[in-house]
């Protein structure tokens, strides 16, 4: 039996919800190979779970590229770039890869940190990655900075941002809606260059939600991996991830992450799927 081949590019979440560690995860629920090339090792303080960014050697990063682009990558995304300088490398990699079934998920902040770090990254983001994805996920924040809009709340927002960011180059648009949309249920938006889709589900009122933008997005690259189109990959990583929210678990007294095998242990959440 062969497996398809997914590849993260992405962080490692010291506390294991997040990251390339979620996205292994994912991939392994998934049914895929997962592997994934080291950009930056993220700690947490013990003493009120403040983050610390610890930047993997460009050289360190190139080699490990080198070495997963080898064994022919069927699917990959990314995932926190920290500096310009692995922007810059990881959107060249890919580019000279010609691999098509790329999702980028251009991840700025940490869950819990306000701050979007390395503001400067934006603009790189836009000229590197943008051009080479097939889906790009961002959350509302990543959306309102990719889009130039700022503050998102209504779906209307959504729409607009997302027309913003196709623009870019991206071929699919997906927005997680989050919590601070303004919504009844859980939505996230699809827009594919023609066509808006709203999906939602039923709200988990939960706090143990890390790791759950990792999560969908890995979800995502696993299922066009494994030939879904777009709108179903979406679709069924959307309920993936809200089975994985709806039993998320507390890890400590700071953090709590999504489950990331629930949708494939318990009865899948209804998701809707609406054409604007």
């Amino acid at each position: 039996m062969s497996l398809k081949k997914t590849l993260t590019i992405a962080g490692s979440d010291t506390s294991g919800g997040a990251g390339i560690q979620a996205d292994l995860k994912t991939f392994q629920e998934h049914g895929t190979y997962g592997m994934n090339a080291l950009t930056v090792i993220v700690t947490m303080n013990p003493d009120g779970w403040s983050h610390g960014i610890h930047p993997i050697p460009v050289e360190t990063l190139h080699s490990q590229l080198e070495t997963a682009f080898s064994t022919g990558v069927d699917a990959l995304k990314t995932g926190m770039l920290p500096t310009v300088e692995i922007i810059e490398m990881a959107g060249k990699a890919i580019a000279d890869s010609g691999l098509k079934d790329v999702v980028i998920d251009p991840v700025m902040a940490c869950k819990g940190e306000d701050e979007v770090l390395f503001p400067e990254n934006v603009e790189a983001m836009i000229k590197h990655l943008l051009p080479n994805a097939k889906v790009v996920t961002p959350n509302l924040v990543e959306a309102g900075q990719l889009s130039g809009m700022g503050t998102l709340q209504t779906v209307e927002d959504l729409q607009a941002a997302a027309e913003k960011i196709h623009a870019h180059g991206a071929q699919f648009v997906v927005i997680k809606g989050g919590k601070q949309l303004k919504h009844e249920k859980a939505a996230d938006l699809l827009f594919d260059g023609e066509k808006h889709y709203l999906l939602t589900a039923e709200k988990t009122e939960t706090s143990y939600n890390h790791g759950a933008g990792c999560t969908f997005a890995a979800a995502i690259t696993a299922n066009i991996a494994n030939g879904q189109s777009v709108k179903d990959a979406v679709l069924n990583a959307k309920i993936f991830v809200s089975a994985a929210i709806e039993h998320g678990w507390k890890l400590n007294e700071y953090v709590g992450p999504v489950m990331h095998g629930a949708a494939n242990k318990f009865p899948k959440p209804a998701v809707d799927v609406v054409e604007l």
